[in-house]
């Protein structure tokens, strides 16, 4: 017997999980209280990132008696950035809410969020600010502040709080990026980058009281690095050679110089057969001749990338003449749908 399938909800709520068993019937609970309080239809994709402590049962048993709770179950742990990747692959909802399973977050804020992106069509994604949080002075807030101020300054998405996953998306933005390996703590960045207007709204937080948390002073290492990765991608993803290519000239003119002023002394007949500067010119202008050869390579690959059907090189849409279709951020798929009407 054939089962209809069920209409698409308004909203879309995404919570990566791990080894939170103790916390999932409250936080459950509570996001179903929050939703019920507001018009827009949802469903609850419930990813349990490879959780050795019972959470899959859990999640199975929670989900037998709520047709609007999905679990998601991956087969170990990955992390949290393709815990939400797997949720976001799966997201029906025009809206996009993601938060986490450990109760910190309050659900109550979530129909904060989504009243606004209601309301304002000038907003694509609502992320959250702990304005008064809930954690270790030394080990959490100061690690979290300076974290947010080097990624504002890097990336030029200007947020108090890049570490709160409380936040609110229009669909659109979920279907233009990617995540890997940690960049969970990027969204706002990456989703500036495919388009997106940013606000920012006071939530609340509050103290663990259940389960142990997953994150260490360390991350705060890591952050640097994959800072790294993101700020090459906002300048330098369409044209790596401007990146490369640029540092290599600021390592080779120095060598061409040395190797110059070398040159006419020899020519004036010094020796120069032993002095240091002779490998110094010669090892800088090699250097930037191997920069100048990667920044060649990496346009190479990205006009590949491009043209053999990889990511757009941007987002378009034409106007529509209906009022929730011309958002600033409506799907591409229907400015695509308008191009073909029109051709």
């Amino acid at each position: 017997m054939n089962t209809a399938p069920t209409p698409a909800p308004d909203v879309s709520i995404v919570v990566p999980v791990y080894n939170e068993v103790e916390n999932l019937p409250d936080l459950v609970e509570r996001i179903a209280q929050a939703m019920s309080a507001q018009p827009l239809s949802f469903e609850l994709l419930a990813v349990d990132d490879g959780s050795r402590d019972g959470s899959a049962d859990t999640l199975r048993e929670l989900a037998a008696t709520r047709p609007w709770l999905r679990p998601v179950f991956l087969a170990r742990n990955y992390g949290q950035s393709s815990a939400l990747q797997a949720g976001f692959d799966r997201v029906r909802g025009r809206y996009v809410v993601t938060l986490d399973a450990d109760l910190q977050n309050e659900p109550g804020d979530i129909p904060l969020l989504l009243e606004r992106l209601e309301t304002d069509s000038s907003v694509d994604m609502v992320s959250g600010w702990r304005k008064d949080r809930q954690d270790a002075e030394l080990s959490r807030k100061l690690p979290s502040r300076i974290a947010n101020r080097l990624i504002s300054s890097a990336t030029g998405v200007h947020l108090h709080d890049y570490g709160c996953a409380l936040k609110a998306y229009r669909r659109p933005i979920i279907d233009r990026i990617r995540l890997y390996g940690e960049l969970h703590r990027f969204i706002p960045s990456l989703a500036k980058e495919a388009g997106a207007r940013i606000t920012e709204v006071p939530v609340r937080h509050h103290a663990r009281t259940r389960g142990v948390s997953k994150y260490g002073i360390d991350r705060t290492f890591r952050v640097i690095l994959d800072l790294i990765l993101i700020v090459f991608f906002m300048r330098y993803r369409q044209r790596p050679l401007h990146a490369f290519g640029g540092l290599g000239l600021w390592l080779a003119a120095p060598g061409v110089l040395i190797l110059a002023w070398l040159l006419l002394q020899k020519v004036l007949g010094e020796d120069i057969g032993g002095r240091p500067l002779l490998l110094a010119g010669v090892m800088l202008v090699l250097m930037g001749v191997q920069m100048v050869v990667a920044g060649l390579i990496g346009e190479l690959l990205m006009r590949i990338y491009h043209e053999a059907g990889g990511a757009p090189q941007f987002h378009a849409q034409e106007y529509v003449p209906d009022s929730r279709v011309n958002m600033p951020a409506a799907r591409d798929q229907q400015a695509q749908a308008a191009t073909n009407k029109i051709a």
